[in-house]
């Protein structure tokens, strides 16, 4: 498995509207050097994704410079009363919900890690409502239009040497039948190394969030398109660089993700009548249609490698066929 990059620690300078590094004062002292311990916390002790570190990083410091405008020089003059104004100055800045969310979110871990530290006496993070988000699930799609999805894919693209064309073929049908199969995140499929993949039990091992490494259950379709892939596609693309990398890009290197979701919009994109999604639509579908098949969800939530099964619940769309057929089998008087 390839190891993530370290995330840039976010200039304590951030700016208040949008969390990004921007130019603004720098942070007192006892500001500053609570953030970089924090940082350490998250990286080190929680495991969290180096994307999850960045957004954690870049909405603290956005919460610690509107508190030093407001004269806070250290971390046990964050009430709940600057955080209010913290959360309302992002609201009027005109910040969605599910952003205001997300950075409430990070302000109460903040407070929670400096309050455990002793930095501060009181925590007062719990006091701080996070606004509520409705989750929109993607559209589902159905069997049969996963079925024709996976039939088109793997087409030779036109425009390029038939030989690249016809390898990229194969790497694109087998992301697109290992998605499916695995239910995996992106990011976890691009961080697939050789080696992973294990044919004889048809299983793949992931590193997901939080560096939580799980074993995935996949289908033989998919094995059978991984393995011509990595044996016959990979050669064409690899070079000195590419190392263990199970899925690589056009110039040798590990795939990006962005590459894999465009390769997988393409894909169904090309067959009429489907839905426009990507690897998170066939990841939900792959939920979906296991539960539909009768599969449990403390199976389906260790499948997705969710931490808790409440994301479970919420994140896999039940069918009204199948409730319908539940509420038939089960009610008396149905």
């Amino acid at each position: 498995m390839a190891s993530p990059e370290p995330a840039p620690l976010p200039d304590a300078r951030e700016g208040l509207a949008t969390g990004r590094a921007g130019p603004a004062d720098p942070l007192p002292d006892a500001l500053g050097a609570a953030l970089v311990a924090f940082r350490c916390h998250i990286e080190a002790e929680r495991a969290l994704s180096r994307h999850t570190v960045r957004a954690y990083l870049g909405d603290v410091s956005s919460l610690l410079q509107h508190a030093a405008a407001a004269g806070v020089t250290a971390p046990d003059g964050l009430d709940i009363g600057v955080l209010r104004g913290w959360l309302a100055w992002q609201h009027g800045a005109g910040n969605s919900r599910a952003t205001l969310a997300r950075r409430a979110a990070a302000a109460r871990t903040f407070t929670a890690f400096t309050h455990a530290r002793g930095l501060t006496g009181a925590d007062p993070g719990p006091l701080l409502g996070i606004p509520k988000t409705p989750r929109r699930l993607p559209e589902v799609l159905s069997q049969d239009q996963v079925t024709a999805v996976l039939d088109a894919s793997g087409q030779p693209r036109g425009g390029e040497a038939a030989r690249r064309g016809w390898a990229l073929a194969l790497r694109d049908a087998a992301i697109m039948e290992l998605l499916y199969a695995t239910g995996i995140r992106v990011g976890e499929l691009c961080g697939l190394d050789l080696g992973d993949l294990d044919e004889e039990r048809r299983t793949v091992r992931v590193l997901g969030k939080g560096g939580r490494e799980r074993t995935v259950p996949a289908g033989i379709p998919a094995v059978r398109a991984v393995s011509a892939w990595a044996r016959e596609g990979r050669p064409v693309f690899a070079v000195p660089g590419s190392g263990f990398a199970l899925f690589l890009g056009a110039r040798g290197g590990r795939l990006d993700p962005r590459t894999a979701r465009r390769a997988v919009h393409a894909s169904i994109a090309a067959v009429p009548g489907t839905p426009d999604s990507g690897p998170h639509g066939l990841r939900h579908a792959a939920a979906t249609h296991l539960l539909e098949g009768g599969a449990d969800l403390r199976s389906v939530q260790e499948i997705l490698g969710h931490a808790s099964l409440t994301s479970t619940q919420i994140y896999t769309h039940v069918s009204a066929e199948r409730l319908k057929s539940a509420y038939r089998q089960a009610h008396p008087r149905a």
